[in-house]
C-alpha cells in the first residue's frame, strides 16, 4: 500500500471518529465541510441538508454549513445562490457521487458560476435506505480523480448515518410543536378535524345471523309414547307421503287388543239382553243400554285401530327436514303433540338476526343489513328487515338480543337452510366522530350512572 493510499485510509478513519463524536448536527456539519475539505483536497465545501426531510424545521434545511465559517449567513448571495444549485442538480436525487462544471447546470446559475466557485465541483449525495438526508459539495481548480470519487462514496455513508441518527433524536413533542406553532396552519389543521369529523357515515352493527324457514310447517307426535326410529335424514329432502319416523307399537297394539277384547264382550251382552227382551220386561228395559255400551266400545276398538295406523308418521307435503340428530330422537319418550320435527321450503328463507342489546341502534322495518354466511368467503346476500322483537330475550348462546327477521331482496339464490354467520345491519347516517365515540360514550354514560 503506497504512503497515499494509507493517509487517505487514516483520514477516513479520523472523519468517521469525527462524525460519531460529534454533539449536535452544527458540530457535525463543520466537521463535514471543513475536515472533507482538506481530505479531498478542495478550495471550498459546504453542506446542504434536504428540506422534505419531516424533521427539517426543527433541525435546519437548505444550507446549514460552509468552510471557513462558524455558521452560514441564510440571506447571504452566495449562501442563496448555493440553495439555487442544489435545488436544481438534486432533482432528482442522485445515488452516487459526481462532478458538476457551469455547463452542467441551469443558464440562470451558470452565469455567477465563477463568481462563487472554482470550475470542477463534487457533489456527494447522502441518503440512508433511499431517505435522502442532505448533500455536501467541495469544489477545486482541478478535475476530479476516479479514485477520489470512491473516497467520497464512503464518506457519503458515514455522513448520512451520522445526519440521520441526529434527525432521529428529534421528539414528537418538538415536532408537533413546530407544526402548531403556525396559526394558519393550527387553523387548517382544525378545519381539517372538523370536516373529517363531520363526513356522513352509515351507521352499522354487526351481529350473529342464521337462515331459517318461511311458514315450516311442524310434524309432531301422534299420540304418547316412544319414537322408535327415524327414516330420514337431518336436511333431507322428502316428498308428501314418505314415511318420516316410526313410534313404538307396543302400547298401542295393546290397547288394541283391549278395545278388541271389550267390544267382543259388549256384542255377546247384547246379545244375551236382546234374547232375554222376547221373553222378558227386564230385558228389554236393558236393551237400549246394551246398546249404547256397544256403539262405545266399537268407537274405542276403531279409535285404536286409527292410532295403530298412526305409529307411522308421514310427511303431509313436500320439504327439507329440519331437525338436529335423529339419534337424539330415537328412543325417547314424547307426548302427543310434542314437536319433533319441521318441513321447510328451501326455495323460502328468512334471515334471523340476534342483536345484542349493547349494539343496539335505532332501526326501522325496511332497514337494510347483507348476510355473510360461514364458510363462504365471497358470498354475501342483501337483506331488509320486514320486523323487530318488542323486547330482548336471551339468545341459544344466552346474550340478551332482540330478534330481527329480514328477508332477500329479488334475483338472489338462497342460502342453505340452518346456514349460520354474520349480519350487518345498517342504520341512518350519522356524522363520523358520533360512530367512533358511540360505543365509548355508551360506557362512559352507564359508568356515571346518567
Amino acid at each position: 500500500m503506497t504512503d497515499s493510499a494509507t493517509n487517505t485510509l487514516a483520514g477516513l478513519l479520523h472523519l468517521g471518529r469525527l462524525a460519531r463524536q460529534a454533539e449536535n448536527l452544527p458540530t457535525l456539519g463543520f466537521v463535514m465541510v471543513n475536515e472533507t475539505r482538506r481530505l479531498l483536497g478542495g478550495r471550498q465545501a459546504a453542506l446542504w441538508r434536504n428540506p422534505s426531510d419531516p424533521l427539517s424545521e426543527l433541525a435546519g434545511a437548505g444550507v446549514i454549513a460552509v468552510s471557513g465559517l462558524p455558521e452560514p449567513e441564510i440571506n447571504a448571495p452566495y449562501t442563496q445562490w448555493l440553495s439555487s444549485l442544489f435545488r436544481h442538480v438534486l432533482a432528482p436525487f442522485p445515488a452516487l457521487p459526481l462532478t458538476l462544471t457551469a455547463a452542467q447546470v441551469p443558464a440562470a446559475v451558470a452565469r455567477e458560476w465563477d463568481d462563487w466557485l472554482p470550475e470542477y465541483v463534487l457533489l456527494v449525495p447522502l441518503s440512508v435506505r433511499g431517505q435522502p438526508q442532505g448533500a455536501l459539495l467541495v469544489a477545486r481548480e482541478t478535475d476530479w480523480q476516479e479514485g477520489e470519487l470512491g473516497v467520497a462514496a464512503e464518506l457519503a455513508d458515514i455522513y448520512a448515518h451520522a445526519m440521520a441518527a441526529f434527525g432521529a433524536r428529534t421528539h414528537w413533542r418538538d415536532w408537533l410543536r413546530a407544526r402548531l406553532a403556525n396559526r394558519r396552519r393550527l387553523l387548517l389543521m382544525g378545519l381539517g378535524m372538523v370536516a373529517v369529523c363531520a363526513v356522513p357515515v352509515r351507521l352499522s352493527v354487526l351481529a350473529p345471523a342464521e337462515v331459517t324457514p318461511v311458514e315450516p310447517f311442524v310434524v309432531r307426535a301422534p299420540m304418547e309414547g316412544t319414537v322408535e326410529r327415524f327414516r330420514i335424514r337431518p336436511n333431507q329432502e322428502v316428498k308428501a307421503g314418505d314415511p318420516l319416523f316410526d313410534m313404538d307399537t307396543t302400547a298401542a297394539r295393546s290397547r288394541q287388543e283391549v278395545a278388541r277384547k271389550s267390544f267382543d264382550a259388549a256384542v255377546e251382552e247384547y246379545r244375551q239382553t236382546a234374547q232375554l227382551a222376547l221373553t222378558e220386561d227386564k230385558g228389554r228395559q236393558e236393551l237400549s243400554s246394551r246398546q249404547a255400551q256397544l256403539e262405545e266400545k266399537r268407537v274405542e276398538m276403531e279409535f285404536s285401530k286409527d292410532m295403530l295406523a298412526r305409529v307411522l308418521v308421514k310427511a303431509p307435503r313436500d320439504g327439507v327436514a329440519v331437525f338436529s340428530d335423529e339419534n337424539e330422537w330415537q328412543g325417547k319418550a314424547v307426548s302427543t303433540g310434542e314437536r319433533v320435527l319441521t318441513l321447510a321450503d328451501p326455495a323460502k328463507v328468512d334471515i334471523t338476526v340476534h342483536l345484542p342489546v349493547a349494539d343496539a341502534i335505532t332501526l326501522e322495518p325496511d332497514a337494510a343489513a347483507v348476510f355473510y354466511a360461514n364458510g363462504t368467503a365471497f358470498a354475501s346476500f342483501d337483506v331488509v328487515v320486514t320486523s323487530i322483537a318488542y323486547r330482548a330475550e336471551p339468545s341459544q348462546e344466552g346474550v340478551l338480543s332482540y330478534r330481527l327477521k329480514g328477508r332477500l331482496t329479488e334475483g338472489q339464490s338462497p342460502p342453505r337452510l340452518g346456514a349460520v354467520g354474520t349480519a350487518k345491519v345498517y342504520g341512518s347516517w350519522v356524522p363520523l366522530i358520533y360512530h367512533v365515540l358511540r360505543r365509548p360514550l355508551i360506557a362512559l354514560r352507564q359508568w356515571l350512572g346518567m
